[in-house]
């Protein structure tokens, strides 16, 4: 069962639209975060509600029926600051100083939860913290509920925020600039994409794993036998096809960590929207990348929609 990218939804410091992707702005725009559902929570749930919200709304799904549509999110900085905030209480005031109510804010999957919560999407929920690999591996996790009949539409996140935690680890790494925001995509299964009669803008295509990046573009070129125009990559990517463009968003960006890779997915996007190239593989978890564990790599290959169609004819 092949899967589309709906919807994509952006809560990112200095990024005003989709289109900023590929032409970045000094605009300065911060996005609020505010409202109602807002209250209560770390500021990487409220990144992802925000995203969420928005890429609800452009799949056409404002009002959706949540019971088979998931939930992915992609974060290995998360709640940090709570889990910090936490331990200093406990280490002034002992376990009586914290509220039995905000004990489930220390989960690690608490912004999963809360954006099912938020938007009642009752469907498999999951949370994936496996270094910068994380979010094309959340990418790949949502096409699988889908190809398994365990949804029909997943909601995948990718988010990281920049708190005095977070902040804090990435200078102790040799970090100068890292990201603060979230970005959504609703993938969801093309039969059910067209039933509905919407917008396809891109096909979830081939994924590769491996210990390092050239092992990872293999398998997922294994299954997409056409030549590759364009790749979304980290720095210190190696093993690309000889010839293809590259596009490096920790350069644009900062340190992108668990939101890489779904930022990588939504530039595809924003070139498909363009008419841009047919394919685009995006890679994360490089080394030389500067972020912790450098010894996995996941790869994934992203088609247009007219691409998919005449593969589909054909």
């Amino acid at each position: 069962m092949s899967a589309h990218v709906t919807g994509v939804g952006l809560a990112v410091s200095g990024l005003a639209s989709l289109d900023n992707l590929l032409r970045p702005t000094s605009d300065g725009v911060e996005p609020s975060l505010n409202g109602k559902g807002m209250r209560h929570k770390d500021r990487a749930s409220r990144l992802a509600l925000l995203a969420t919200g928005h890429a609800l709304r452009d799949a056409g799904l404002g009002e959706v029926n949540g019971d088979r549509v998931a939930v992915v999110v992609s974060s290995n900085f998360g709640n940090l600051d709570t889990a910090c905030e936490f331990t200093d209480i406990i280490h002034t005031e002992t376990v009586t100083g914290i509220s039995p109510m905000r004990v489930p804010h220390m989960s690690s999957s608490v912004t999963a939860c809360w954006v099912a919560i938020e938007y009642g999407l009752r469907g498999p929920n999951l949370t994936m913290c496996s270094g910068t690999p994380s979010g094309l591996d959340a990418v790949f996790w949502a096409r699988n509920l889908i190809a398994i009949d365990r949804a029909d539409v997943a909601v995948v996140i990718g988010v990281e925020p920049d708190t005095i935690p977070v902040a804090e680890l990435h200078k102790a790494n040799g970090g100068h600039r890292w990201l603060d925001g979230a970005v959504a995509l609703v993938v969801e299964s093309t039969e059910h994409a067209l039933r509905r009669g919407v917008r396809l803008r891109a096909r979830v295509g081939g994924y590769g794993k491996g210990p390092e990046p050239r092992a990872a573009i293999t398998s997922a070129l294994g299954k997409y036998p056409r030549p590759i125009e364009l790749c979304v990559s980290a720095s210190g990517a190696a093993g690309l096809p000889a010839g293809v463009r590259t596009v490096d968003l920790t350069n644009r960006l900062g340190r992108c960590s668990g939101a890489l890779g779904v930022l990588q997915c939504a530039t595809a996007v924003a070139w498909f929207d363009e008419s841009g190239p047919d394919a685009v593989l995006a890679v994360a978890g490089c080394v030389g990348d500067g972020e912790g564990d450098e010894t996995g790599s996941a790869a994934l290959v992203l088609t247009s929609p007219r691409t998919a169609l005449r593969e589909d004819v054909a």
